[in-house]
């Protein structure tokens, strides 16, 4: 009798768990050829609001970590991407997200940037923060903090390098992530979920959903607990819902448009300011002197 293989069931990873939507939906994932590969969980905003309180445990350790710690953890992800390089080049490549060669060139850049961002760890503070002269008998100074829960609207275009591109700056600065993924590649995020799962990062500090971006977005911009919001946009209509969610809930937002949108180029993504845009910045005074 020939033997059935055991099939994948994938499964989105929130507060180091995986789990199905909560709704039960799930969509189908076909390779190039059309032919079905998977079902993948369509996660709703219940599934979100769900990810944040998972977020919000987590960011208490998270924060509290030295940085030189959040570079070590940072850069063993790096290690655990490249140990399954092969794997996930080919989990981008099956339904026609990239070659398998270009998929191959996306896997090394993803390990690089990682390792570009586990560096700045323990540096961006020496960077951003300041000690400032004033006039009266103060020392003054400027320190960075995390701003706590930032939720992350990942493109179509280079779904594992882009995803990581926007999460490694985030949680490099003591923050944690609720993102929504690639919609039309989800398999690549559906990896790097059970990579994390093995990996030193804590539950709950990075957390990936599937699903339709339509259901999701209106929860992202308008949801109270997240602090800040990345976002990759295709239209002006997401701008639009995005804006006036941020607003309302009075939280920070970047916009990335698709359009032109090159996760390859280090130069544009690989520095300090993709930090800067989710610390804050607290300056203290201490009197010196009688």
């Amino acid at each position: 009798m020939t033997r059935l293989p055991v099939a994948k069931t994938p499964k989105c990873y929130v507060g180091g768990a995986f789990i199905r939507s909560e709704s039960g939906r799930v969509f189908a994932l076909k390779d190039r050829s059309g032919a079905f590969v998977a079902n993948i969980p369509q996660c709703t905003r219940k599934d979100v609001r769900n990810a944040v309180e998972a977020a919000a445990k987590a960011i208490p350790g998270w924060a509290a970590r030295t940085p030189y710690n959040r570079g070590q953890i940072v850069y063993r992800l790096a290690e655990m991407l490249e140990s399954r390089a092969a794997e996930m080049a080919e989990a981008i490549a099956l339904d026609g997200a990239a070659s398998l060669r270009d998929a191959q060139r996306e896997v090394a850049a993803a390990c690089d940037r990682l390792v570009h961002f586990a560096g700045w760890c323990d540096k961006y503070e020496q960077v951003l923060g300041s000690t400032n002269a004033v006039a009266s008998p103060h020392f003054v100074f400027t320190v960075c903090e995390p701003v706590g829960i930032v939720g992350v609207i990942a493109g179509d275009e280079a779904p594992l390098l882009g995803l990581l591109s926007q999460i490694a700056p985030i949680v490099a600065a003591g923050n944690v992530v609720v993102a929504g993924v690639s919609e039309k590649h989800p398999l690549p995020a559906i990896l790097l979920g059970e990579i994390l799962a093995v990996s030193d990062l804590p539950g709950g500090v990075v957390n990936l959903l599937t699903g339709f971006r339509k259901e999701m977005l209106p929860t992202f911009a308008t949801h109270e607990h997240l602090r800040a919001l990345d976002a990759v946009v295709r239209d002006e209509a997401d701008a639009k819902t995005l804006g006036l969610g941020c607003a309302e809930s009075v939280k920070r937002l970047k916009v990335r448009p698709a359009a032109g949108l090159d996760w390859f180029d280090a130069g544009a993504h690989e520095s300090v300011y993709p930090i800067r845009d989710f610390v804050e910045f607290k300056t203290v005074w201490h009197p010196v002197g009688a």
